[in-house]
């Protein structure tokens, strides 16, 4: 897909798979002529004289065709979707083609200097009659951006008795759950203050909802019963007004302060875990083009987290149409980035360095648009530590992201990778144990068990390497570094037929793995740890 701005600065922006921009002066005329002609076609001698003169013909169909070469090498497999060349005409598909600007935003190619008289004359003339232009091209000014996140809001609990005492501890209560529901990168949070308000009328959910512009609510009451304090937690899907469960907890009165955050943190990861599971359902139900904004992320992150290749390919789509919608919008970008580099660090490419770019030019465009993006940060860090094997940069990447956001989970979560390939274990597990307090919501546990599984290895703790790579298997068992950490910490516990029937189910759902490929690729390959998971490896039947 193209974005175009005709009005003020020319720009063509390619928009995906990894976004980018065409800068010649030559080539951007190319696609304007193209663009407001009438079906996208127009002759090859029309393009050569308006664009390089009447004077030289061979010289113009030279210039022409050097043109086409080179947009055919930027573009790659893109522009044989974009255009339809043959002798006589040449056209764009302007199916594919999303106009950003309207007459009011700047003359039309303000910033394109071509002195050819019959460019002069075409631009002359749509600067004094702009309206036929726009209206050829469909141009309008870009909808409004949406929220391209869920949103959520935990209400005050309500105190059926009015006892002053639970209407301070039903707030607080509602507090703490906005403040773990916060901190993660999935969701959009209503502010606590603002829950408080709404919370003192009483109001039914469609009222809420438009309120609050909410898609998501938790709710509910506080009530002593026997000595303990009981709390009823109702989650409602707040578009649909759909009750999606209830919660029950309870606690000794004397307890309760001490109790129940612990116990909350357990409300909170079914929050996140129920928004993923709703919006993928409705994602497999719903064709793309027709899902709403605040769904695409979402869909995209939660796919890119299932076990099946199918479910991770497809979440390529969801993110690339968030940052078609989204342009400006850095975090998308960065997820989009994720995506490329997961897709190398699992063992899925096909071709590693162009998807190594891809990853860069995501992040590139996510710091560009946002250069305090701790998460953008983040990943730029994972792409130079996982992919590239510059723990170096990797490091510098995650301390500014740390530097801007202390919170950011998955710096920390990365950080405890990083620290565990330079085989210092125990800043690793402090590092992912912090990470794990700072995300409680994420709804991809799997991922955080695995790389704790790795730090447990670096530290030589064998048996909760062990443990945490299982649990990490239970929701996903093809994460390439959840299998080999099971091996290693199996072979190193002196459990060898588990580790040869553990490295047969590797081999199986990685057929192209080998040893050489994990010395050569892994950034932790020629350190302590990965000696040690090397040499697991082998000695379970891998080469």
């Amino acid at each position: 897909m193209l974005e175009i701005s005709f009005f003020g600065t020319c720009t063509v922006r390619v928009t995906s798979p990894a976004p980018f921009e065409v800068k010649g002066v030559k080539h951007r005329a190319l696609f304007a002529l193209l663009a407001t002609a009438p079906m996208g076609r127009r002759t090859r001698s029309f393009l050569q004289e308006t664009l390089w003169g009447a004077a030289d013909y061979d010289a113009g169909h030279q210039n022409l065709r050097r043109a086409l070469t080179d947009l055919r090498k930027l573009l790659g497999p893109a522009f044989e979707q974009l255009f339809s060349v043959s002798t006589t005409d040449i056209e764009l598909n302007r199916d594919r083609l999303q106009f950003q600007s309207v007459p009011p935003d700047g003359p039309f190619l303000d910033d394109l200097n071509i002195r050819t008289p019959a460019f002069l004359a075409w631009r002359d003339g749509i600067r004094a009659d702009p309206g036929a232009v726009a209206s050829l091209c469909g141009a309008v000014r870009p909808r409004p951006r949406g929220r391209f996140l869920p949103r959520i809001a935990a209400l005050p609990l309500f105190v059926p008795d009015g006892d002053p005492e639970l209407r301070v501890l039903a707030d607080w209560v509602a507090e703490e759950m906005t403040r773990m529901l916060s901190r993660s990168s999935i969701l959009s949070v209503i502010s606590h203050l603002s829950c408080r308000a709404m919370a003192k009328r009483l109001l039914d959910v469609v009222e809420i909802r438009a309120t609050l512009d909410i898609d998501y609510l938790c709710a509910g009451t506080l009530r002593r019963a026997g000595g303990e304090i009981i709390c009823d937690f109702d989650f409602v899907d707040a578009e649909t007004g759909v009750f999606m469960w209830n919660r029950n907890l309870s606690c000794p009165e004397g307890a309760f302060l001490r109790e129940l955050p612990a116990r909350i943190e357990h409300t909170v990861r079914s929050i996140g875990r129920s928004i993923a599971e709703a919006t993928v359902g409705l994602a497999r139900q719903t064709a793309l083009p027709h899902m709403p904004d605040h769904r695409l992320v979402l869909t995209g992150v939660a796919l890119m987290h299932r076990p099946t290749l199918r479910d991770f390919m497809a979440a390529r789509g969801y993110l690339s149409e968030a940052a078609l919608r989204a342009p400006d919008a850095a975090d998308v970008h960065a997820w989009l980035g994720k995506w490329h580099a997961l897709n190398v660090f699992k063992g899925y490419t096909t071709d590693r360095a162009g998807d190594t770019a891809a990853a860069l030019a995501c992040t590139a465009r996510a710091l560009d648009l946002d250069p305090e993006s701790s998460f953008g940060l983040t990943v730029d860090g994972f792409i130079h530590g996982n992919v590239m094997a510059r723990m170096d940069i990797a490091e510098v990447r995650y301390g500014a992201a740390q530097e801007i956001n202390p919170n950011e989970s998955l710096s920390w979560l990365l950080r405890g990778a990083l620290m565990a390939f330079r085989d210092d274990g125990q800043a690793a597990i402090e590092a992912t144990r912090r990470a794990r307090l700072l995300s409680p919501i994420d709804p991809f546990g799997y991922y955080f068990d695995s790389i704790a599984a790795t730090a447990h290895l670096a530290a030589g703790n064998w048996q909760t390497a062990l443990d945490l790579a299982e649990t990490s298997m239970k929701s996903n068992d093809r994460h390439i570094s959840t299998l080999r950490s099971r091996i290693t910490a199996l072979h190193q516990l002196d459990r060898g037929e588990d580790a040869r029937v553990a490295a047969e189910d590797l081999k199986r759902r990685f057929p192209n793995f080998t040893l050489d490929e994990y010395r050569r690729m892994h950034p932790s390959a020629h350190n302590r740890t990965g000696r040690i998971v090397i040499d697991a490896l082998s000695a379970s039947g891998i080469s």
